[in-house]
């Protein structure tokens, strides 16, 4: 009895087809029509796997270096994967990177981040000092006013309002001893509210 009862609240759900004990969920799509997109969907998959073919093939090609530069091991920074890059460095100066093929991790691929991690370093619009926004316009300050005007802002916070007052929010573009120390810091501060802002 309780079995006609579900076979008949199956039969009536709109867009089900009830086919002796058997629910077809589409039935308009016959087997050869499942085949057609089955072959369809093989190709689509097939054709996105062809980028990581090419970036292993890109990685074993050997560029000529620069001259009086060499060749530095390193990681991506901008998540906690650390895929592996070989950096180019000439006098001090990072000119261009390579994927590590051999990297354990990356195993010569990057995510989009990662093949622009060299940006951090060479991008004009990097900033190389603090600014403040002074009637509605940036201007460069020194180091020193900076610091002046930021701790006593946060020390005036702290003493209205105790330390929980304040949230620290991670950044994908920090290194990760760059991490220890905002948590630290969180630490020193005496509060808990530290955050990564991939999860928020």
């Amino acid at each position: 009895m309780a079995r006609k009862k579900i076979v008949r609240k199956v039969s009536s759900l709109e867009g089900q087809k009830l086919s002796g004990n058997r629910v077809t969920l589409n039935p308009r799509m016959a087997r050869r029509s499942f085949l057609k997109l089955s072959a369809l969907t093989a190709a689509v998959s097939a054709g996105s796997l062809a980028p990581s073919f090419t970036r292993k093939a890109a990685a074993a090609e050997k560029k000529e270096p620069y001259p009086g530069s060499k060749k530095v091991k390193t990681i991506c920074t901008y998540c906690s994967v650390a895929c592996g890059i070989i950096a180019e460095v000439q006098n001090g100066v990072w000119v261009r990177q390579d994927v590590a093929a051999d990297h354990p991790v990356s195993r010569g691929g990057h995510c989009c981040k990662g093949a622009g991690a060299i940006d951090m370093v060479t991008s004009e619009k990097r900033l190389k000092g603090p600014m403040k926004r002074v009637n509605g316009k940036w201007q460069k300050i020194s180091w020193e006013q900076a610091l002046d005007e930021i701790s006593q802002k946060l020390l005036k916070i702290r003493k209205e309002n105790g330390p929980d007052a304040l949230h620290f929010n991670g950044s994908a573009k920090v290194s990760t001893e760059m991490a220890y120390l905002h948590r630290k810091f969180a630490a020193f501060w005496g509060s808990n509210n530290i955050d990564h802002q991939a999860r928020i």
